[in-house]
């Protein structure tokens, strides 16, 4: 069980605050990974940070569960959070994320290994032309990448 689970025994799903990584994969076409996630949306992939892990851990060991890619270098993007960003998941748990955000340009292994239960597709797509169903949280940190790109 990791913190979360065990956090949410304790305080059921009122609001928390949580911290997370993203990472916009960058090839050398100029292209950006997506995930597509289980509810259809598309989005970058990345997750919440467990106890002692450094937010540049995370993004990494959330890029290789959810895609099988395995990345090096990160580059800090920015930090998005505040009342826009509010949760509430369909079990009812809520939070306010505090989202993280890197670029990697650093691709180690590009072998694309979806697992079927975070991720049920990832491609590379032109960072100009996203697909239908593509976040708007993503589609705004986008924006934030494509000035540094």
């Amino acid at each position: 069980m990791g913190y979360i689970e065990d956090l949410r025994k304790i305080v059921g799903t009122q609001p928390l605050i949580l911290v997370g990584s993203v990472v916009g994969i960058i090839d050398e076409e100029n292209k950006i990974l997506l995930q597509k996630r289980p509810n259809g949306m598309w989005a970058l992939p990345g997750g919440l940070l467990e106890l002692g892990e450094s937010a540049e851990e995370a993004g990494r060991r959330e890029v290789f569960e959810e895609t099988g890619v395995e990345i090096g270098q990160l580059e800090l993007v920015g930090v998005f959070s505040g009342k826009q960003y509010f949760v509430t998941l369909p079990n009812g748990d809520q939070f306010y994320p505090v989202t993280i955000a890197y670029i990697c340009k650093d691709i180690k292994n590009k072998t694309i290994t979806i697992d079927g239960i975070e991720s049920i597709d990832a491609q590379f797509f032109d960072i100009r032309e996203l697909p239908d169903g593509t976040s708007p949280l993503i589609r705004k940190l986008i924006e934030q990448y494509s000035i540094i790109i």
